[in-house]
């Protein structure tokens, strides 16, 4: 979420509950526990990725191939991989040893 605090425009001030962790906790609450694919649309000039935090929530859920696509409601459309726009995530795989 993106907008001014009292000394700059900021878009990470508030990492709050973003429409990514919401569609994924509705899909855990249906019983279902894998991504195959994600769309993030935004009103803005240019496509807009998943915020930081966003992407390791999504990343935890897809598979590295899995496709993601950003539009903006104007049309423009980038698609790139989960493992493309998180490169080196953390996953399960990292805690084996424990």
């Amino acid at each position: 979420m993106c907008g001014r605090d009292w000394s700059s425009d900021v878009c990470s001030s508030d990492l709050g509950t973003c429409a990514e962790a919401g569609a994924i906790a509705a899909m855990v609450a249906g019983g279902d526990t894998e991504i195959k694919e994600v769309a993030v649309i935004a009103d803005s000039p240019e496509p807009v990725t998943p915020c930081g935090g966003c992407r390791q929530k999504l990343a935890e859920f897809a598979a590295a191939d899995v496709k993601i696509t950003m539009a903006t409601t104007g049309g423009k459309q980038v698609t790139l991989t989960m493992a493309e726009i998180l490169p080196g995530a953390f996953n399960t795989h990292h805690m084996s040893n424990t």
